[in-house]
């Protein structure tokens, strides 16, 4: 029995560090790419893993992901049909991505982006300021990374609402469903932020019909995936004017080429897939109980729902 590791992004150190302190000298240690004997290793805790590679491991029992969205894992090639994936679930939401979209809202609620466009071509003009109990938030998702932000957003006073799957009873936030449930949300959108997991109904959903729905000087912020935008339908809309900004932490293809118009747009703000970072030991932890219960004959509690993709 042993436990394959493949870290990608993560520092490898802390990564086996995190695995010491929680899983003991129970499960020896293999870090990708040197599998050793592939029957020995029943467990494995990865990034984004070359596709066909878990398939090689004949005895795996569990599969865990380093991030909190799989949809590289679901693919074809990723984890073999019959092993369960689990995935990461902070409790009460992630702190920095918490901290990344109240930052980023709070400057387009405050118009900032514009005023630094203002600033770099020397013109002085002076927009009338909303409070934020005016101002219109909605969210693409409210799960277990969006649901959080936006309840932060309403304790600071913004006017927040959601789409998900399904409709639910929330504190102060409308939670949208369905396509008609898409439409209201949209319609009364100021600020759109983008949580939405990638699934095949997700993929290309922020096109410019989904844009067009927004009301004319609306924002995006997308810390989903690069794949949720159909990326030139989002420079139309920009060009256009119908969309003031966007600020985009997640791209098709990362890094972002240095040919990307995305750079230089006037009405774009790019950060470097850079919202949050890994809590390697909270992870690690999860993972660990993952293990135990399935070594214990118990499902795991994280499991990902192949049906909807998280």
């Amino acid at each position: 029995m042993a436990l394959l590791l493949h870290a990608g992004p993560v520092p490898l150190p802390e990564l086996r560090a995190a695995v010491q302190a929680h899983c003991g000298d129970e499960l020896p240690v293999r870090i990708w790419p040197d599998v050793g004997d592939a029957a020995e290793i029943e467990f494995a805790l990865v990034s984004r893993i070359p596709h066909g590679a878990l398939q090689a491991l004949p005895r795996l029992r569990l599969v865990g992901s380093l991030h909190a969205g799989v949809d590289h894992l679901l693919r074809e090639g990723g984890v073999p049909a019959a092993v369960p994936l689990t995935r990461p679930v902070p409790q009460g939401g992630d702190v920095l991505m918490n901290e990344y979209v109240l930052t980023q809202v709070l400057q387009l609620h405050r118009e900032l982006p514009a005023y630094a466009l203002d600033q770099r071509e020397g013109r002085w003009r002076k927009r009338a300021p909303l409070a934020v109990r005016e101002r219109r938030v909605g969210f693409l998702g409210f799960g277990a990374m969006a649901a959080p932000a936006a309840r932060l957003l309403r304790q600071v006073g913004f006017d927040v609402a959601a789409w998900a799957r399904r409709a639910r009873a929330e504190d102060g936030i409308h939670v949208f469903e369905g396509a008609a449930g898409l439409q209201a949300l949209l319609a009364r959108s100021q600020i759109l932020v983008n949580l939405l997991p990638l699934t095949p109904d997700t993929e290309n959903l922020i096109d410019a019909r989904l844009l067009a729905q927004l009301p004319r000087g609306a924002s995006l912020l997308n810390v989903g995936r690069g794949e949720h935008v159909v990326d030139a339908d989002l420079l139309a809309a920009l060009d256009s004017g119908h969309l003031a900004t966007a600020v985009l932490d997640v791209f098709r293809h990362e890094p972002l080429p240095p040919d990307s118009p995305f750079w230089q747009h006037p009405r774009v703000v790019v950060t470097p897939h850079a919202c949050r970072r890994v809590d390697i030991d909270d992870v690690v932890a999860q993972f660990a109980q993952e293990v135990a219960r399935v070594r214990a004959g118990l499902p795991p509690l994280r499991a990902v729902d192949r049906a909807v993709g998280y």
